[in-house]
């Protein structure tokens, strides 16, 4: 009664003051160096070169990729340190993702930019009610990677060294000269100046409505590259189950590396039934948005290969979680897309990763990563070891600072 008693006449005011404190930045303490001074949020299209196709525009979901708006986040602290993060949407949600970010920005200022599992679960739940998974993640993914990239210049370590890395270099495959927007010959001399450039696979994208036009161009690049090159193929979510059984079952006189999203990203129990039936390895996850979607895979032991995005998931922090319970799996790893990132976060994998290859970003940063011997190699530069180049910020349709200077 007494503790009744006692919340009762509690005014409204303390309580509001004691819950100020509990979520407003944390009082300096001798822990404490530094706090974050000023944000400023970019929102950038990245123009293609050309019209770019996969199944999914070959089955009318989507229409053909021509652009990639980003979401740039840049951090400064009061001791003068930066860093830069970014997340991106293929087609519709670039906006939508900065207005979020607008939402939520300020509430980086005043913080130690050191807290970052703190802060990533501070900005989520400031947008819990539309979700702790897609969209609203994604925009706190640009913060998320910007004060990983921080942390890691003042540390003076690439963004790998700062995890621990297991290796200095990761193979690599390429994407970017796959699409089924291309013929058959584009995609043989593509593949073929892929391996000349020092990388070390080559993936194609299939899901035609004729399947025999999938096998023919599988067929004509296997017999390009030979066996010194890896060769994956991609589906892009398009076979339902039978075909997949089917296509599987046919493609692997090709001892591919691996086939990708033969089936919708969430059909956890039917990627599970492909794993067990087909000798091919199984890929998939890039489409997930949260921890929690891949652990749905991982439990049902639906993949020989998983593929979390870091911008997807919510930036490095949840990616971490994901590499932390894939490891635990024995499970291997190729994130999707996103070079310059995910070749840190491959390198500090277990288990014998490897890394996309697209060069579609080259142009938004003034730095390029090196290919040799079939594998990526990690910069010796802090941080992600990326800068934005006149090109991006030339690209950049809207922006917002917050904190000192705004």
């Amino acid at each position: 009664m007494a503790e009744s008693t006692f919340l009762d006449f509690t005014s409204a005011t303390e309580t509001s003051a004691a819950n100020e404190r509990h979520f407003s930045a944390l009082e300096r303490g001798e822990a404490s160096t530094d706090r974050i001074a000023s944000v400023r949020i970019s929102h950038t299209v990245l123009p293609l070169k050309g019209a770019i196709s996969d199944a999914k525009v070959l089955t009318g979901r989507q229409k053909p990729l021509t652009e990639v708006p980003f979401l740039f986040a840049e951090i400064t602290t009061e001791a003068g340190l930066e860093g830069i993060g970014f997340s991106y949407s293929k087609r519709k949600g670039g906006d939508g993702q900065f207005a979020h970010a607008r939402e939520i920005a300020a509430d980086l200022i005043g913080e130690d930019p050191s807290d970052i599992q703190r802060i990533w679960t501070k900005l989520v739940w400031a947008g819990a009610s539309v979700g702790r998974s897609g969209l609203a993640v994604q925009a706190v993914a640009a913060f998320d990677i910007a004060l990983w990239d921080l942390k890691a210049k003042r540390a003076g370590l690439p963004l790998a060294k700062l995890l621990g890395a297991h290796r200095d270099s990761v193979a690599c495959y390429n994407t970017s000269g796959g699409f089924l927007s291309s013929s058959v010959e584009e995609v043989v001399a593509n593949a073929r100046q892929t391996a000349a450039d020092g990388i070390g696979g080559v993936k194609i994208k299939v899901g035609q409505p004729d399947t025999r036009i999938d096998l023919k161009r599988v067929a004509a690049v296997k017999e390009a590259l030979g066996e010194e090159t890896a060769l994956m193929v991609d589906a892009n979510q398009q076979w339902n189950r039978g075909t997949a059984v089917r296509m599987g079952r046919a493609l692997e006189e090709f001892d591919l590396a691996w086939i990708e999203e033969p089936l919708d990203a969430y059909d956890a129990e039917g990627h599970a039934d492909l794993a067990r039936e087909l000798a091919t390895p199984i890929a998939t996850g890039e489409m997930l948005t949260s921890v929690a979607e891949h652990v749905e895979l991982i439990r049902h032991r639906s993949v020989d290969f998983i593929q979390p995005d870091a911008p997807r998931v919510g930036g490095i922090t949840p990616f971490l979680k994901i590499m932390a319970l894939a490891g635990h799996a024995n499970l291997r790893m190729a994130p999707h897309y996103v070079m310059e990132l995910h070749l840190h976060l491959a390198a500090a994998y277990e288990h014998d990763p490897w890394v996309e290859h697209f060069d579609w970003l080259e142009p938004l940063f003034n730095e390029r990563l090196e290919t040799r011997g079939g594998r990526m190699i990690v910069p010796a530069r802090p941080g992600i070891g990326v800068s934005l180049s006149d090109a991006a910020r030339g690209w950049t349709t809207a922006s917002e600072r917050f904190g000192s200077g705004a």
